[in-house]
């Protein structure tokens, strides 16, 4: 079974920040970090889950209402002195760089958040940016929104392409419309039988306890989920299982 960190090792440290990648890079048996990004009103690519940025901030308001100077200055509770900021893709990538170049076989999920709101150059900004850092061959791309991944195939033919749902079922279905091999579902919603998933990378996808959470102790059984076809598991503490 291969580990992602999802949003990073957000489960003991705050989502999405350079902290919780940082620490997820250290873990040497890691497959891959996967992350969302959104853009500012301005159109600079930012890291963030949410939406909105209430949740992981100290601010109010829709992540495409501020430009990227203004959404800088929000703090993101980490539970000491330390402040965190929301971090650009270009923070990430530079970030990431050194786990690129000691690991071949290291790579990163970008999930386009488009489902929602419609980000307007989103791939193409994403595309871009990824190609320029040198890491275009260690890019899965994700979205909700299916035009989201049309999108991208038009842009960049080669691209690695991975369907988000929540039944895997509606991953397969949509997946197939696109010649795509990565099926990303709820990791509770597997309801085709681990034959009819022979010959697909399934990347299941948790929620669960987020940062600052306790962690509860708790493992997955990856031995009864691998025997559903699920090849891959995004969780919020890899920690617990790699290291």
């Amino acid at each position: 079974m291969k580990i992602w960190a999802h949003r990073g090792c957000s489960q003991c440290y705050p989502e999405n920040t350079l902290t919780s990648f940082t620490k997820a890079a250290e873990l040497k048996e890691l497959t891959g970090i996967e992350f969302d990004v959104q853009l500012t009103k301005d159109g600079e690519i930012v890291v963030i889950h949410d939406e909105r940025v209430d949740r992981t901030t100290d601010g109010v308001g829709l992540v495409r209402d501020f430009t990227l100077k203004e959404i800088r200055q929000l703090a993101i509770y980490t539970g000491s002195e330390k402040i965190e900021r929301i971090p650009t893709l270009k923070d990430v990538l530079d970030l990431l760089s050194g786990r690129f170049k000691r690991d071949n076989e290291f790579k990163i999920n970008i999930e386009l958040k488009n489902s929602i709101y419609y980000y307007k150059g989103l791939e193409a900004k994403t595309i871009n940016l990824v190609a320029s850092a040198g890491c275009a061959d260690r890019v899965v791309y994700s979205s909700f929104y299916t035009k989201s991944a049309v999108k991208v195939r038009e842009l960049l033919p080669t691209a690695d392409i991975a369907i988000l749902g929540s039944w895997v079922s509606d991953c397969l279905y949509k997946a197939k419309g696109l010649s795509v091999k990565s099926l990303h579902p709820n990791w509770q919603h597997i309801d085709l039988t681990a034959e009819e998933l022979n010959g697909y990378t399934v990347r299941a996808y948790f929620g669960g306890h987020l940062f600052p959470e306790k962690p509860t102790g708790g493992r997955l059984d990856l031995a009864s989920l691998e025997a559903k076809g699920i090849t891959d598991v995004m969780i919020n503490e890899p920690e617990a299982y790699i290291g």
